[in-house]
């Protein structure tokens, strides 16, 4: 049997590319998705095609509201912000508070109860939008404590937490997922898609994946409501 490990699994291009090196690693794969009162829920629908295309061994869909807590343009607290300035250093009101630590920790009790030691999630550190929970030092972090919380870990079993994006530009991240035959457009990457969950081309989110897509001389395969992803081209 392969060895089993739980893969954090949005629907959108990171956590597709980051499913897909886990099963070339050739882990066991265990998918977990949250309905979390996320604005851009058309991401639910992708997460499962993308899981049922990997023919992953397991999906688990949590259903959590963030929304109770709010403080995020994400879970209805304000407009999302349209192409605003990417080289700025602010948090964006995008923001969703302690939502990686969140769903680490569900990640790290699915992995405990599934016998599983590696956790995978798709935080990037260099095309992002400036979050704090997606650095290196957040992720070294959560696995010490990790490995102090479990009765698997002090038994003997450690935690690993793989971001194997980390390090990766936009752009190299596609063309690895390419490499391992990634259909993106199964993805959803859009902070506030149509009701019919077609990306505005104008998020942080939309603005780095198609920079990144044009980077590599390739259109974007995602549907958006306008033909080049951004209604007046830029």
């Amino acid at each position: 049997m392969p060895t089993p490990a739980v893969i954090l699994l949005s629907g959108g291009l990171d956590s597709a590319t980051v499913l897909a090196i886990a099963r070339a690693q050739g882990y066991g794969l265990h998918a977990l998705s949250f309905d979390y009162g996320q604005r851009h829920a058309a991401e639910i629908e992708a997460a499962r095609r993308v899981a049922a295309a990997a023919r992953v061994l397991e999906h688990k869909v949590v259903t959590i509201d963030l929304r109770t807590f709010g403080g995020s343009a994400l879970t209805g607290n304000g407009e999302v912000p349209k192409d605003r300035d990417l080289a700025g250093d602010e948090i964006p009101v995008t923001y969703v508070p302690a939502r990686n630590t969140i769903f680490l920790a569900y990640a790290l009790a699915y992995a405990e109860v599934r016998a599983a030691a590696d956790i995978f999630i798709g935080v990037n550190a260099v095309d992002y939008s400036g979050y704090p929970d997606c650095r290196p030092e957040y992720i070294a972090a959560f696995e010490k404590m990790a490995n102090l919380a479990t009765r698997a870990a002090v038994t003997g079993r450690a935690v690993r937490i793989h971001a194997p994006l980390i390090g990766m530009s936009k752009a190299e991240i596609i063309q690895r997922g390419l490499e391992l035959g990634v259909d993106y457009g199964l993805t959803r990457s859009c902070y506030d898609p149509d009701a019919a969950g077609r990306a505005c081309g104008h998020c942080d989110s939309c603005r780095l994946r198609l920079a990144a897509f044009k980077r590599l001389g390739l259109t974007d395969p995602a549907p958006y409501q306008h033909p080049a992803g951004d209604p007046r081209g830029s």
